[in-house]
């Protein structure tokens, strides 16, 4: 599993950044006696790291560990703070959540002229995205707006793009925005067919921050309506196996407002790439009115249509009914240490072997955001390894996005305590 990257790793190009006291220069060498490593890698902006390592040796207890850390490639390393090691020579440094923004690398340094080798950690932007609106008509322009953090991207161009791949993980670009000296940006667009959309906005990498994308909206677009003879849902979207009313008014030939009532009427509908088929047919009410219900497993496009009037036959606009996938989660446990581990799993209702799934964590900004990629298994099953770089309260939930056949669906949310820190000599060896 890995945090998503959607495009080739970023271009690391010079960031000059000024030392405070303290500031060394990097030498090239380093020594084996002194090893490091951080976990994870790679980040989102603000998530915590823990640094650790050993200093191998005769009586390696007590001695001091200095770390430094430069901000970007090509610039001053300036020393960021020291511990001492354990009796068995390991040490550690916890970067708390907030700290580290940008990407940025790190070594370490002990008495004796020791250096450790440069170790480089890959941090992500986060990304916002919100529409104006998740349901609305065809070629009404509609608006895509977000922030980007950290705050150091102004002017830099912000992609919008839409979800095109069966298996869920294939991205065109369809707009595009700059973001602006408040880190925001807005995107417009309309749309001219009906149906459902994912979509999601792209920052490219650059020397601050990887590449990395926001978490998908669902936007659902339905074709304008028929004034006189009208068709609506009660929920655009539904979870698999739910039920849902799909009714309108037919109003008499040539009028918006009288009624046409005691008139055979039929429900028509498709499934993505099918043709249509008569589902059902009603007697329209003395209003004119008419409903049928229906629990669809697929996302289904409908008509309503009369039934026995002579030609040329009525009909209703086209309506779409989103159908979305169930997906459930669970994790290995509710409790962990700093650097420990934890397995999330679960399983998605209809099978979906094969598509892409999302694990997503709350952010402190009470947003989740997509932080790993997997892809769901034989048996439509999925797991993820989650890695802990901080303490405190951390929520995931799982997000399947959608395709012609479902609308996708996301996990209810599970929570892991995290506090302490492991035994740094049980984590993966540090070089």
């Amino acid at each position: 599993m890995r945090l998503r990257i959607v495009v080739p790793a970023s271009l690391l190009a010079a960031l000059a950044v000024t030392g405070g006291a303290g500031a060394v220069s990097a030498a090239p060498e380093h020594s084996a006696v002194l090893t490091i490593n951080a976990t994870p890698d790679p980040i989102f902006a603000g998530d915590g790291v823990l640094i650790y390592g050993q200093l191998n040796g005769a009586e390696p207890d007590g001695k001091t560990v200095v770390l430094h850390r430069q901000l970007g490639p090509g610039g001053i390393f300036a020393t960021e703070g020291s511990t001492f090691t354990n009796a068995e020579g390991f040490y550690d440094f916890a970067r708390d959540e907030g700290i580290v923004t940008t990407t940025r690398s790190w070594y370490v340094t002990s008495p004796g002229g020791l250096r450790s080798r440069t170790v480089h950690e890959s941090v992500a932007a986060l990304i916002t995205l919100a529409a104006s609106e998740t349901e609305s008509e065809t070629n009404r322009p509609l608006t895509f707006s977000g922030a980007v953090y950290p705050n150091v991207h102004a002017g830099e161009t912000v992609f919008l793009q839409e979800q095109t791949a069966v298996t869920g993980d294939g991205w065109s670009t369809i707009d595009q925005g700059v973001i602006d000296t408040s880190s925001s940006y807005a995107i417009t667009r309309s749309f001219l067919q009906p149906g459902l959309f994912e979509l999601r906005t792209l920052l490219g990498g650059d020397k601050r921050n990887m590449a990395a994308s926001s978490d998908p909206v669902t936007v659902v677009i339905q074709q304008a309506e028929n004034p006189a003879f009208t068709i609506n849902t009660s929920e655009p979207t539904i979870d698999i196996g739910q039920s849902v009313t799909i009714s309108g008014v037919l109003y008499d030939t040539g009028s918006i407002t009288v009624p046409l009532p005691a008139t055979s009427v039929s429900l028509w509908g498709h499934t993505a790439g099918g043709t249509y088929v008569r589902i059902a047919s009603t007697i329209t009410g003395s209003d004119g009115s008419f409903s049928f219900t229906q629990t669809p497993s697929l996302n289904e496009t409908y008509q309503v249509r009369t039934t026995f009037l002579p030609p040329p036959r009525r009909n209703t606009a086209q309506l779409f009914e989103g159908v979305g996938d169930v997906v459930s989660l669970a994790a290995s446990s509710t409790t962990a240490m700093v650097g420990g581990t934890v397995n999330l799993t679960g399983t998605v209702t209809p099978n979906k072997a094969g598509h892409v799934v999302y694990l997503e964590r709350l952010g402190s900004d009470t947003r989740f955001r997509i932080v790993m990629t997997g892809v769901v298994a034989t048996g439509s099953t999925y797991s993820f390894t989650w890695t802990f770089g901080s303490a405190g309260t951390k929520v995931f939930r799982v997000l399947v996005t959608g395709g012609e056949a479902n609308i996708g669906g996301v996990s209810p949310t599970v929570t892991v305590a995290v506090s302490g820190v492991v035994p740094v000599q049980s984590l993966p060896p540090a070089s």
